[in-house]
């Protein structure tokens, strides 16, 4: 079993971070599932140390829950977790679609075209894991260009339940085609038209991940 030095703590914690959290986001771990460190420690190749760090994180992040003093297991996200997830997503969202409008440069612009090509060939695959990581890739840009770092460490514990989110979508298609109205109008400099579509842009995609998910509406929980 591989021995961190203290130079490698960080990078192996971040390891075995990804990986869980890349098990949890394609449906290899499914919420309930519980996390024993020796076994993942004995996956990964490393010392319990990184395993417990990488646990703290994920706690932090939403995606697992203590059950229990001694008993890690994944998170089920309720319906108000989502709805209160997508409210912040809302407000971060706009704000960092009008100030990439506002002061995106064309070499930051054309990048941007070519993750929406991108996202477009990955909605052809009909994959949802490959979908997700290209409209991540997408938002996560779109933040970059912002250039506000305040905002951007507030939406990066966000970034891989969102991106976990975006494979519940039903239709990719079309959330392809509102990303491409939102390029269009940072193209055009228009930030109002930008904030305007993006704050449609995640109201429509709650809605449709509350249906999938809840068989609800974005107001009640089914049942309700």
């Amino acid at each position: 079993m591989a021995q961190a030095g203290a130079g490698e703590a960080g990078w192996l914690r971040d390891q075995v971070c990804e990986g869980i959290r890349d098990r949890i986001i394609s449906g290899q771990l499914r919420p309930g599932d519980r996390l024993l460190e020796r076994e993942v420690a004995e996956e990964f190749g490393v010392s319990r140390i990184p395993v417990r760090e990488a646990i703290r994180v994920l706690l932090s992040e939403g995606f697992l829950e203590a059950a229990s003093a001694r008993k890690i297991i994944v998170k089920q996200l309720s319906f108000q977790d989502v709805l209160d997830l997508f409210d912040l997503r809302e407000a971060l969202e706009v704000l960092a679609v009008r100030r990439a409008t506002e002061r995106a440069q064309k070499p930051q612009i054309a990048a941007l075209g070519r993750l929406l090509t991108s996202a477009e060939r990955a909605t052809r695959t009909g994959k949802p894991a490959r979908i997700s990581r290209a409209n991540t890739d997408f938002h996560h840009h779109i933040v970059e260009i912002a250039g506000n770092t305040l905002l951007a460490s507030t939406l990066e514990p966000l970034e891989g339940r969102m991106r976990w989110l975006f494979q519940q979508v039903d239709d990719p298609h079309a959330v392809w085609e509102e990303h491409q109205g939102l390029y269009e109008a940072i193209v055009a400099r228009d930030a109002d038209l930008a904030a305007d579509r993006a704050l449609s842009h995640v109201r429509h995609y709650r809605e449709v991940a509350m249906r999938v998910l809840f068989g609800a509406g974005s107001s009640s929980p089914a049942g309700a």
